[in-house]
């Protein structure tokens, strides 16, 4: 998702207005200020409501979101982000169809957006199109205005895991891992890889990196969880658990753990 462009695009707007006058030597007619300034303010109003839009996303109210971005495109129909932003918002519904549409429109009005080309491979991994994502995470991964590489990256290496290519995931996630060491989801995604294959210590390294950062999940700690007692240290697993139970009572990993199913 992408907000805050707008600004970006007005300043460019006056640019070539002031460019314009500079190559006729003359002021430009007074409709056309007016038509520019009226275009300017719909585009100010689409671009408010699309931040209230993500800032309703991100807080989870989808409907609220909806009807947000819904009003942005009504000023904007052809507000790329707002599509995009809306396929994101039907996907989190599970309204597949819906979603898909909305992925099409914004690609198809920014085809150079790395941003959707992420997102709607995502979209395309989660409803049974693993094989097909693969090549629209690669999309992303080649746009030299991709600033955050590392996403696409652990996207395509989970999709992998889940065509059991654990070859192509392993080669994924440590390019993940390189483009930004500190990536929690590349160092969670290598434990979980390297666990599957029971190659226990590496699956505890990458853990561990993650393990003791401040905003770890209940993911993080059931992953050591699982890592430690296939190492035999039951010390620090029921550490670890007691972790899982009073920081995330309600969480699947915590539910997981009092059914003793740490290989689900």
């Amino acid at each position: 998702m992408t907000a805050g462009l707008r600004p970006r695009l007005l300043i460019a707007l006056l640019v070539m207005l002031l460019a314009g006058c500079a190559g006729t030597g003359q002021n430009p007619p007074a409709d056309d200020l007016r038509n520019s300034a009226d275009q300017s303010e719909l585009q100010r109003r689409a671009q408010i409501r699309l931040q209230l839009a993500v800032g309703y996303y991100g807080q989870g109210q989808l409907a609220t979101a909806l009807d947000e971005v819904k009003q942005a495109l009504q000023i904007d129909p052809n507000l790329a982000d707002a599509h995009g932003v809306r396929a994101l918002i039907h996907m989190d519904m599970g309204d597949a169809q819906l979603a898909e549409e909305s992925f099409q429109r914004a690609m198809k009005l920014a085809p150079g957006n790395p941003d959707f080309a992420n997102n709607y491979g995502w979209f395309l991994c989660e409803n049974g199109r693993e094989r097909d994502s693969l090549a629209y995470f690669e999309t992303a991964l080649r746009s030299r205005a991709y600033t955050s590489p590392a996403k696409a990256l652990n996207n395509a290496g989970v999709c992998s895991m889940r065509l059991d290519d654990m070859a192509g995931a392993e080669r994924y996630f440590n390019r993940a891992f390189q483009a930004d060491p500190g990536n929690g989801d590349a160092n969670l995604n290598l434990s979980r890889l390297y666990y599957r294959r029971a190659d226990y210590q590496r699956a505890r390294f990458y853990v561990n990196r993650v393990l003791h950062a401040e905003n770890s999940g209940a993911a993080v700690l059931w992953m050591a969880i699982k890592v430690e007692r296939k190492l035999g240290d039951q010390n620090a697993a029921s550490s670890l658990s007691n972790q899982l139970r009073r920081r995330f009572p309600d969480s699947r990993e915590y539910a997981a753990l009092t059914r003793g199913a740490y290989d689900e």
